[in-house]
């Protein structure tokens, strides 16, 4: 046996079982909390403030759509490590009256005035790079905002973002989990010219229960509230984002933001187990979720039963399928052919499940970029009274984002154009004016055509294999909302050795603390390897619709700082 899974394996029996729930009067064994259940509507974010200002949106009767913006650029003041102003968004939504889910992709483009050439000559031959000015993308939040709002909201928009206005010139407490990455954010970025300024008051992050303000992002969500979504894309706002970036060396231009608009797109699905799961389509990795729930229908996880090593071994190979496939096609479709209905077919599921041995562990699958396995976001779901369901995700990208913080205005540009492909001729080549190859996706599931669940599980590339554990344990292990994401979660890696590159091999895997020691080494045994780190394995909020009671649950787990709370 290979001397790092031997180690693995012996730290693995020194631990006894997860123990998560047994001194509980009630409750499953893996929960850390009751599920939240209420009548009138249900707010789940990543972080608790954020949840109450939806609640007062709700309450206030303003829509889902109205509760989730309040929340979002709620979170863009007290979670700048996971989303913001300079990011993007995307959602799918229940629109009660019209009895149909829609799709939201507002994700922006690369600057139109940056070749594949001059990148790749800056780029001295190297990858793109993490952070500076040269993956700043157009960020498509605030379009994104304004098109939910346009078509699925009620109150003005100054209402919805007084909230995060009031807490930004006033300050909020900051949570412990959001203190942390904080920290590990300033660490990397510190030197970047004005991120100090706003984002490390004295010098240093925030700590647990120190009093931030943000007095520049409280002034640009005024001009936003009060001008629209042009006093973020054109005018003054614009200019002081694109003359920023260009004195960095950047491209970003007042024509990049002038042209940006988000785009209204159909979710696509497949039934799994009678449940009709949504995900939106490329240029994000949403259907790799669909695609692992096609080629795992066709085993009876349940009899396998929760964390037995063929549960773990077949949903680690029906990921490396889907990753395949992934790294092959995933791309803006503006620019790149993406079979979508082919790789959703059943018939390609039967042919992908035909490649799974349950002794043995995949090594044929090309594997993904590690960089791509890496990023931070955050994700909220919002329900209302009238039947409304909402669930978004948004993201800068790693964490902070590219350190491109310009002056005065409280936000950090993202750096997604760093997922974009040097190499000539593949998907996700980079071009100008396309949309980067996404990870954050959020995931909806209807029941005989009436909405079920909104969910979403933050973690970069985790995200996809996150979604999926999540419905299997729902829906295949009878866990209830709260247990589903409390359950203790596996995440693998495409890369089995750090090189950046893509290569071919059974990737690495890692696992919480609750799973069985002789479990670990049957997989071990198969061929996995077993990686003694810490995983990503994200974050989780959702929202379930008990249409025959009339009520809403509420789920939050426990890995982050959030709260589901309804009224």
């Amino acid at each position: 046996m290979h001397s790092r899974s031997f180690f693995l394996l012996l730290l693995a029996m020194s631990h006894a079982p997860i123990l998560h729930g047994q001194d509980r009067v009630s409750g499953p064994p893996h929960v850390s909390r009751s599920e939240v259940i209420a009548r009138n509507g249900m707010a789940a974010t990543s972080q608790p403030l954020a949840t109450q200002v939806a609640l007062d949106v709700l309450k206030e009767g303003g829509t889902a759509a109205d509760a989730a913006i309040a929340a979002n650029a709620m979170l863009a003041l007290t979670e700048p490590t996971g989303c913001g102003l300079g990011g993007d968004l995307f959602a799918i939504a229940w629109m009660a009256g019209e009895a149909r889910l829609v799709g939201l992709n507002a994700s922006g483009r690369s600057p139109r005035g940056l070749t594949l050439e001059e990148l790749t000559e800056r780029c001295a031959g190297g990858p793109i790079p993490s952070r500076g000015p040269l993956p700043v993308s157009v960020p498509g939040c605030v379009d994104g905002w304004f098109e939910l709002h346009a078509r699925l909201g009620k109150l003005p928009m100054e209402r919805v973002l007084a909230p995060a206005i009031r807490y930004a010139e006033q300050g909020f407490p900051v949570s412990e989990t959001i203190a942390y990455y904080w920290a590990e954010n300033a660490r990397v970025l510190r030197e970047f010219p004005h991120f100090a300024q706003q984002f490390l008051p004295g010098g240093k992050a925030p700590e647990t229960g120190d009093v931030f303000r943000n007095p520049g992002l409280a002034a640009t969500l005024r001009r936003i509230a009060g001008g629209g979504r042009d006093a973020f894309y054109r005018g003054e706002l614009a200019r002081a984002i694109a003359d920023f970036v260009q004195a960095q060396g950047g491209y970003l231009s007042t024509e990049d933001l002038a042209r940006h608009r988000s785009e209204w797109v159909e979710p696509v699905s497949v039934n799994y187990r009678g449940y009709d799961v949504w995900e939106l389509p490329p240029n994000g990795q949403g259907i790799a979720a669909l695609q692992m729930l096609q080629v795992l229908e066709g085993f009876d996880l349940a009899a396998m039963g929760f964390g037995s090593a063929d549960h773990l071994h077949v949903l680690f190979e029906a990921k490396k399928l889907a990753f395949e496939d992934r790294a092959r096609f995933y791309a803006d479709p503006d620019f790149a052919e993406v079979p979508v209905a082919r790789l959703l077919s059943d018939e390609y599921a039967a042919q992908q499940r035909a490649r799974i041995d349950l002794g043995k562990a995949l090594t044929s699958a090309e594997l993904v970029n590690p960089a791509l396995e890496q990023g931070d976001t955050v994700y909220l779901t919002v329900a209302d009274s009238a039947g409304n369901l909402v669930s978004l995700i948004q993201s800068n990208y790693r964490g902070m984002g590219s350190g491109m913080a310009p002056p005065g205005l409280g936000f950090v540009l993202q750096d997604r154009g760093e997922l974009f492909d040097l190499a000539p001729g593949r998907a996700n080549t980079y071009a100008p004016g396309k949309r980067p190859f996404h990870t954050i996706i959020p995931g909806f599931v209807t029941k005989d055509g009436e909405p079920w669940l909104g969910f979403g599980v933050m973690g970069g590339a985790f995200q996809p294999q996150g979604h999926v554990e999540i419905l299997t344990n729902l829906i295949d292990f009878g866990m209830n909302l709260q247990e589903a994401g409390d359950a203790p979660r596996v995440a693998h890696d495409g890369s089995s050795e750090p090189t950046g590159e893509r290569m071919r091999g059974s990737g690495t895997i890692t696992l919480e603390s609750g799973f069985d020691s002789e479990v670990i080494a049957e997989l071990v045994r198969r061929g996995h390897v077993v990686r003694d780190q810490p995983g990503a394995y994200g974050g989780y909020q959702a929202i379930r619709v008990d249409r025959e009671r009339g009520v809403y649950f509420g789920a939050s787990e426990s890995r982050k700082d959030g709260q589901a709370a309804g009224y």
